[in-house]
């Protein structure tokens, strides 16, 4: 990599910097010794209190936070990847992680400074997050709990017991009510857990890991294991690159048992209220048994994932359809189908992996593409898209330079790993484009990533039905070549008729914010706004963050979200509780 730094040592000129950085804060030194001419500041929590990016005025927001954050002794971190020489979104920069102490805890943050003409090494970047809380740093290393090692434990109830008691909630309520017991919601639970929050996980499923259990047959996560890491338990070296859907759900029900997380399973929350007056929720929850049980949390968490309630287009004919009708949702084994013949509506993931699953069991199956999609290839692209992230000795470090990419440069970044993509699969997605699958790298070339961000769903990874469909195996139909569903199957525009059995809609799901109006009223809905996708800073919107309505959180996403942001949603709640 070539660049324009001078060869004096890189951690004198990364110390240097945040010298100027701790004047500058002083207000001792201008901000033009300290910013580039073309700066961002992304910050969570640390300074803001919030997970916010700026672009303009950064000095002047800076030091109009500082005057609450209070931040000193701004330091090199010592146990974290060196300063060094890196390109991030095409740009040379001398990347420093540094920690530093405020009035709320301790941080850490990664400057990317520029080598300016004349003027020196500038941050062009500037990222600051809170890591710990100072009235309650994470129960871990050093601060990990005693247990019961005394005598005088004797006699008295051990672990199982308190765990047995703990769970019941016979006389107490939790702090906060988590639904949905997925990635999101045990990775929040386990955080809290161990900032001393009395969390409490419901879910629909019987028993942690359902929720991938009950999936169809041969699904395996299609992204490196390595990427994948819970909080606190990482997987085994020993696993696979790629895991099994029935591997994962025993070792969610693993994670809940060993991180003590309260699970109620079979356990729907039907709806809430929120009491002004003392600040909490009236929730109430339905049992398996079908009684109705009302807690009073201060907090609810929302964490059913970008996938919530089913959207069931209204497609022409479809009630006439004498055969039968579900959604990808409700798919589960191969089996039920062997000998039919299925017609599968969309081309997203789910209905690419159902139709894999469906030909491999000897059914006549035939997608239907509503509009074009993304396809990346499992390897090589999407495994070198993953390899982009490991750009640190460490997954900490890793998840830290992926949190301090500021949108603009995530942006870039996406549109350079995707022309990589474009590269490796150019012969899969030409041969698509041959028998008529419209294929797209979303918006302005951005990828299957950035399309999750904001729309979760619209790509597919390639693990081999692409290949069935090149080779005619699976069937290829174009929606706008249709003209209604008839008892037999689905009506062609030639008049020709796809005869199906069954038809699956793989149509994906309504939005967030249509969830939280069935569960809690359109007020709360529309105060709360639109769930997912980015603001206008780059903000994922009411996610991880406060939202209009008091005690009210979402938190949703894959596997690396879920371990980066659980930390920042789990120690705003903290904060709450403790501020009453």
């Amino acid at each position: 990599m070539t660049t324009t730094f001078s060869d004096t040592d890189l951690r004198t000129d990364a110390q240097a910097w945040l010298d100027g950085f701790s004047r500058f804060l002083t207000a001792e030194l201008a901000p033009t010794a300290v910013f580039a001419p073309q700066s961002y500041w992304r910050d969570v929590l640390a300074f803001t209190g919030d997970l916010r990016t700026f672009n303009d005025e950064i000095p002047a927001e800076l030091l109009r936070r500082q005057e609450l954050a209070k931040a000193t002794n701004i330091r090199i971190a010592e146990d974290r990847t060196p300063p060094r020489l890196v390109e991030r979104a095409g740009i040379p920069c001398l990347e420093v992680i540094f920690e530093f102490d405020t009035l709320a805890g301790s941080g850490v943050g990664v400057a990317r400074l520029v080598d300016v003409p004349d003027r020196g090494l500038l941050v062009r970047s500037l990222f600051t997050t809170l890591d710990q809380l100072a009235d309650h740093p994470e129960r871990t290393g050093e601060h990990r709990p005693v247990g019961q090692a005394d005598s005088s434990k004797f006699g008295g109830p051990n672990w199982l017991d308190r765990r047995v008691a703990a769970q019941a909630y016979e006389n107490r309520d939790p702090d906060v009510l988590i639904v949905g017991g997925g990635q999101s919601g045990l990775t929040l639970a386990a955080r809290l857990g161990q900032l001393d929050v009395d969390a409490l996980v419901v879910d629909t499923h019987v028993r942690p890991g359902d929720n991938w259990r009950t999936r169809y047959h041969a699904l395996t996560l299609h992204n490196a294991v390595w990427l994948n890491d819970l909080p606190y338990m990482p997987f085994p070296a020993t696993w696979p690159q790629f895991v099994p859907k029935d591997k994962l759900a025993g070792w969610f029900e693993a994670y809940v048992e060993a991180m003590e997380i309260n699970f109620w399973g079979a356990t729907a929350f039907v709806g809430g209220d929120y009491d002004e007056q003392s600040r909490s929720w009236v929730a109430r929850v339905r049992r398996g048994d079908g009684t109705i049980r009302t807690l009073r949390p201060k907090h609810v968490v929302i964490a059913t994932g970008v996938s919530g309630i089913p959207y069931v287009p209204e497609l022409p004919g479809l009630s006439q359809f004498a055969g039968r009708t579900l959604h990808s949702s409700d798919y589960d084994d191969a089996g039920e189908f062997e000998g039919q013949r299925v017609v599968i509506i969309g081309t997203g993931n789910s209905a690419h992996d159902v139709a894999q699953d469906l030909h491999a069991h000897g059914v006549d199956v035939t997608m239907v593409q509503r509009s074009s999609t993304t396809i990346v290839s499992v390897d090589p692209s999407a495994a070198a898209a993953d390899a982009s992230y490991l750009t640190a000795p460490t997954l900490e470090d890793c998840d830290l330079l992926s949190m301090a990419t500021v949108y603009p440069d995530l942006y870039t970044g996406s549109q350079m790993i995707t022309a990589t993509m474009k590269e490796l699969d150019k012969d899969l997605v030409a041969a698509l484009n041959r028998i008529g699958f419209r294929t797209d790298y979303g918006e302005e070339d951005t990828g299957q990533q950035m399309k999750f961000m904001r729309r979760g769903g619209g790509y597919y990874l390639n693990v081999g039905c692409s290949d069935l469909l090149i080779s005619g195996q699976v069937g290829l139909v174009q929606y706008a070549d249709t003209a209604g569903f008839v008892a037999d199957g689905l009506s062609l525009t030639n008049g020709d008729v796809v005869e199906a059995d069954a038809v699956i809609l793989a149509t994906g799901y309504q939005t967030q914010q249509e969830g939280v109006r069935a569960l809690l009223g359109d007020e709360i809905a529309d105060a709360v706004g639109p769930i997912w996708g980015y603001d206008d800073e780059g903000e994922v919107r009411n996610t991880w963050r406060r939202t209009a309505q008091p005690g009210l959180w979402f938190s949703s996403g894959n596997f690396q979200l879920c371990r980066i942001y659980s930390k920042v949603l789990a120690m705003q709640i903290r904060t709450d509780l403790d501020n009453g």
